[in-house]
């Protein structure tokens, strides 16, 4: 796959109106392509395919012609400009395009794989999150729940429907705390949030992925820096969910601002919290399935799109557990 990177220079105009205050006018082109954008002065340096990159140059081009007749760029003008100039052109060169009608059920076109449900399970999951604010995905690992959760995410930016994608996950992990691991408090962090950043970097070039995350468009946190914080026109993920105690579940879901999403994964069967601490994600189950708004999608071993033995051992694993509770009973 190629990559070029080109440089485009104003000079003979306002550079801060065709940007837009805090490049919110280059953001709206960006969230379009899978090529990078970013600038320094009045330069604007753009990275990607051939294609793209064509494509984008026509799009600022049209831009600076309409800011210069009418001295001003309204995010009417940068949005209209995009939806017209980029569909035409894709057909054109052949570029990939987004399509997240239900009727052809493609997720999104990533940097190499098209992504789209593969199981009656990942459909209806699919689904529920098309048309539902709050969606709870649970089930075992290796169904696809956090992978399409991110795709969903990054497909709904791309529409320009929300302006930031917000990652998080519980620091919580068996037989570990934070004060044990190695590095500072980032070098800490990150392992937990490893995960989440692999299915980013699996459907964006490096290069948009290091662009999107420098600029705040994509943001990756840990659930305890979530608090006191207001996410309007956000698309939300909180994976591993089952790790959250039910005084965090209730803070990241009242984190939801305006016109934003919430997705919250998980695994009832993994749950590495101290037995003191009930999970916030059994919690939710009984206390918000009535809610309108909110809906429960629920995947098990049918579902395991990794190697075929996965399931098998999910199987197995379940068979002991239900045995020994039997015992027990």
């Amino acid at each position: 796959m190629e990559v070029i990177e080109k440089k485009l220079y104003f000079d003979d105009i306002d550079f801060v109106k065709l940007i837009g205050l805090h490049d919110e006018n280059l953001n709206v082109i960006e969230n379009k392509f899978e090529s990078s954008i970013t600038t320094r002065g009045n330069t604007i340096t753009l990275i990607g395919q051939p294609s793209e990159i064509s494509i984008i140059e026509k799009l600022l081009s049209e831009l600076t012609y309409i800011l210069k007749k009418n001295g001003d760029l309204t995010p009417e003008d940068v949005v209209q400009v995009v939806a017209l100039l980029s569909n035409d052109d894709e057909e054109k060169v052949g570029a990939k395009k987004n399509n997240f009608s239900q009727s052809s059920n493609i997720i999104l076109h990533a940097t190499k794989e098209i992504i789209k449900p593969k199981t009656p399970t990942q459909a209806e999951y699919y689904n529920k999150v098309l048309n539902n604010d709050v969606v709870f995905a649970i089930g075992p690992a290796g169904t696809g729940k956090t992978f399409l959760a991110v795709a969903m995410a990054i497909a709904s930016l791309r529409r320009n429907e929300v302006s930031k994608i917000v990652l998080s996950r519980p620091a919580v992990e068996a037989g570990e705390s934070l004060g044990f691991l190695p590095g500072d408090l980032q070098e800490k962090i990150d392992p937990y949030l490893k995960p989440l950043t692999d299915a980013l970097q699996q459907m964006l070039t490096p290069e948009k992925f290091k662009s999107l995350l420098e600029k705040g468009v994509i943001e990756i946190t840990p659930l305890a820096y979530m608090r006191g914080r207001t996410l309007n026109y956000s698309f939300i993920i909180l994976d591993e969910a089952q790790n959250a105690t039910i005084t965090q579940m209730k803070m990241f879901l009242t984190r939801l601002g305006v016109h934003s999403k919430a997705i919250i994964t998980g695994d009832i069967t993994q749950i590495d919290l101290p037995e003191s601490k009930p999970s916030g994600l059994i919690n939710a189950k009984f206390i918000l399935q009535d809610i309108e708004g909110i809906e429960f999608v629920y995947f098990s071993e049918k579902d395991v799109v990794r190697h075929k033995l996965v399931a098998d051992i999910i199987k197995a694993y379940d068979k002991k557990n239900n045995s020994n509770s039997e015992k027990n009973d």
